[in-house]
């Protein structure tokens, strides 16, 4: 299950993968929750600007020091230069972003590097990328964006799966019952407004956890899935 060609790369373990957008108890209080529940990886994803550029790096740097040392990896959404001065353990992007070989090469081969999909052509073409993952989405519709992309349905998760040379995060408006349905097409699973609007944050955490990775066993064994 190799995620990188680079051994100095962080390792992103299968399971959840939390984006952290406006959540309702605060950043550092879901980060904190996610490292006790050992999920596999938290995103910041600051929209909107939402706040000032100093203020972006300082809960960054906040965010990768809670991660810090523990198997929950930190990942910085769009801005390469926070992902660098916080030292996150990589960066995602989006279409509308700069490209992934102008990516990678800001960030280095050290950093994990993500990119967003949203049809089997942008899957295709992501394959000759600098890329560690994809994100691939939305599955079902969404809340999280102002301008949502169009929704692709659950049954094009196993089309992407069998046409991704990358590892797939699968994301847009999952819950624990969409989850345990997807089948075993998805290395990852990202939510959002599951957690961050849940009474209990972190029970929810360790609920998506463990049923992700008990309804999703990997389609080949041997493979980076």
């Amino acid at each position: 299950m190799i995620m990188s060609t680079f051994n100095s790369r962080p390792y992103l373990r299968r399971g959840l993968y939390l984006v952290l957008t406006r959540p309702r108890d605060g950043y550092e209080r879901l980060c904190e929750y996610a490292v006790e529940a050992g999920i596999a990886a938290i995103q910041l994803r600051i929209k909107n600007h939402d706040l000032q550029e100093h203020e972006h790096l300082t809960l960054a740097r906040r965010l990768r020091s809670l991660t810090m040392g523990s198997p929950t990896l930190f990942i910085v959404n769009d801005l390469p230069e926070v992902a660098i001065q916080s030292d996150a353990d990589g960066l995602h992007i989006g279409q509308d972003d700069l490209s992934a070989t102008e990516a990678r090469t800001l960030i280095g081969p050290d950093k994990l590097l993500g990119l967003s999909t949203h049809n089997l052509e942008q899957v295709k073409k992501a394959n000759e990328a600098p890329v560690d993952y994809i994100g691939f989405g939305p599955l079902y519709v969404t809340t999280s964006k102002v301008r949502p992309d169009p929704v692709v349905g659950p049954e094009a998760l196993e089309h992407a799966y069998r046409s991704s040379r990358h590892p797939i995060v699968a994301i847009g408006g999952l819950d624990l019952d969409r989850i345990q349905k997807l089948g075993p097409y998805a290395h990852n699973v990202a939510v959002i407004r599951a957690v961050s609007e849940a009474a209990n944050p972190s029970s929810v955490m360790r609920s998506i956890q463990e049923v992700f990775l008990k309804y999703a066993e990997p389609a080949q064994e041997g493979s980076y899935r």
